[in-house]
């Protein structure tokens, strides 16, 4: 998931063209765009929950070109998820992982361009009503579900992530807190949810959020090159190899699939970024994405690759707990990446929120809600009664993520079900699927059997890899230990390290990622 998503909506300025290019293309259909539509209630056009401070009326002077589009595509992409990919080519193996890194980059370039397709074919330029008009109803809240499921799950991870690392930098400063590391770091995510999560996602201005949100790209950028140069730097060569090291492959290409996966998705903002676009065709959005996707998917080669080579078999699920403690520059990356964490959070949440309300809406009217007009902000409301549901519904969805949580102190099972359950149906399945339906083509036809490819791939691997998953998801994974190539030489004789002036057990060798 991008920690970067929503840059593109504040530099687009997607209001009077957009929209009037959207019902250029609508009306030129096949017809299936009907009054009735879900594109009022596209949850997934991320500018539906921004409201313009200039007022509605006043018009974009230009779109964008296509180098904008494309950067602002890359940031749609580029996110919090680049932090797994050591961990999965741990999980793959090395030489298998990078392997499976260029299919999933070249599997999401084929299906952001599918998604494209079906919106000209549907006459429906957003998520929701391309599903609608292939599958109906039961095509709609299948969507509906794995949208909310998606950012959702991201906001827990989120919250482990800021945990985790949050808790390093403050023992850091105070070290007698390193002691009780559990309480601190529970203590970490109570303090962000209260009094920096909740007013964020309360706040009713999203576009100032949106604005400031390009702050997300440039810290993972900023990480990106603090990684890189531990490893030139030889700072971390004390880390053990073991067998498991530099083995091409192994079993777990599943879960390190799910991982990248989640990595790259993007989709739920495609159709924003294609009606940004001046003169948009459909081979002009080929070269955008072609060339988004291919950057994105360099700057994951280069974190898993320079985290990788610089812990090897003990890469953890987030990158960031293999530094030690007392690391200054990794500490401020630390800072870094928990600051791209919470300017991303309050958009999963506006859109968790914005699902939840349209389906009780839609329930109780058993009709499609067309109760957000494209030039206002959804969550700007006008009816007190209104305003206190849109309160009690986000704070409601924070706290659910906030208690889920704890559950699991580690980043890489998280990712991995994210990414098997929701972002890999988001990604390949339904996109497939949507094309298939609304194709013309036979089943076995060259431009459908592609498509049937895809969602081929994408079910069997969510289906075995929620097999393989579930059961271990908790599992024995632990955080808040001091890795054993973090000690001082002196201390290899008893096992215990004072790092910062606390005691600490040592893991003997540290020789695996359940460390």
């Amino acid at each position: 998931m991008s920690a970067a998503v929503a840059l593109p909506f504040a530099l687009c300025g997607l209001q009077k063209e957009c929209r009037a290019f959207y019902r250029e293309h609508q009306t030129a259909s096949t017809g299936k765009g009907s009054d009735d539509s879900v594109e009022a209630t596209a949850f997934d056009d991320i500018n539906s929950l921004m409201k313009r401070e200039d007022g509605a009326n006043k018009p974009v002077e230009t779109l964008s070109s296509l180098p904008q589009a494309s950067f602002n595509y890359i940031n749609s992409i580029v996110g919090s998820g680049v932090i797994g990919i050591p961990y999965a080519l741990h999980r793959a193996g090395f030489g298998l992982g990078l392997f499976l890194l260029v299919i999933v980059a070249v599997i999401t370039d084929y299906s952001l361009i599918l998604m494209v397709r079906c919106g000209h074919l549907s006459g429906r330029f957003s998520y929701p009503g391309v599903m609608e008009a292939a599958y109906g109803k039961a095509g709609y809240y299948l969507l509906s579900l794995l949208q909310f499921m998606y950012p959702f799950l991201a906001m827990i991870s989120y919250n482990v992530v800021v945990g985790d690392t949050l808790s390093k930098v403050l023992v850091r400063l105070v070290p007698s807190w390193g002691s009780s590391m559990g309480a601190v770091r529970f203590g970490v995510v109570l303090v962000v949810t209260i009094f920096v999560v909740i007013p964020l996602c309360l706040y009713k201005n999203v576009s100032r959020l949106a604005k400031a949100s390009f702050l997300s790209l440039a810290c993972v950028v900023l990480i990106l090159l603090a990684v890189v140069y531990r490893l030139l730097s030889g700072d971390y060569g004390v880390v053990p190899d073991t067998p498991e090291s530099w083995r091409f492959a192994h079993t777990d290409l599943i879960p390190a699939v799910g991982i990248m996966a989640f990595a790259f998705m993007c989709h739920h903002n495609t159709f924003l970024v294609y009606q940004s676009m001046q003169d948009a065709t459909m081979e002009r959005w080929e070269r955008v994405t072609h060339i988004s996707v291919g950057f994105a998917w360099l700057v994951a080669a280069l974190f898993g690759i320079a985290g990788y080579c610089t812990f090897r078999a003990l890469s953890q699920g987030d990158l960031l707990e293999n530094y030690c403690w007392d690391d200054d520059l990794m500490n401020f990356a630390r800072v870094l990446f928990s600051v791209s964490i919470l300017l991303t959070f309050p958009i999963e949440c506006f859109v968790s929120r914005e699902i939840v309300r349209t389906q009780v809406r839609r329930f109780y009217s058993h009709e499609a809600v067309e109760s957000y007009d494209t030039d206002a902000d959804p969550s700007h409301v006008t009816g007190e009664e209104d305003d206190r549901q849109s309160m009690i519904t986000t704070l409601l969805i924070v706290f659910a993520a906030f208690i889920i949580s704890p559950y699991t102190e580690c980043l890489g099972p998280v990712l991995e079900l994210n990414g098997l359950l929701a972002a890999i149906p988001l990604a390949y399945v339904l996109p497939g699927l949507a094309y298939i339906q609304l194709s013309p083509h036979s089943l076995f036809s060259q431009e459908k059997l592609p498509a049937a490819g895809l969602v081929l791939f994408g079910t069997i691997v969510t289906i075995s890899g929620a097999a393989i998953l579930m059961p271990n998801l908790i599992g024995d994974c632990r955080t808040g230990i001091i890795m054993g190539y973090c000690r001082d030489d002196e201390l290899a004789m008893n096992g215990t390290a004072s790092f910062a002036g606390v005691a600490t057990t040592l893991a003997p060798n540290c020789v695996t990622d359940k460390v």
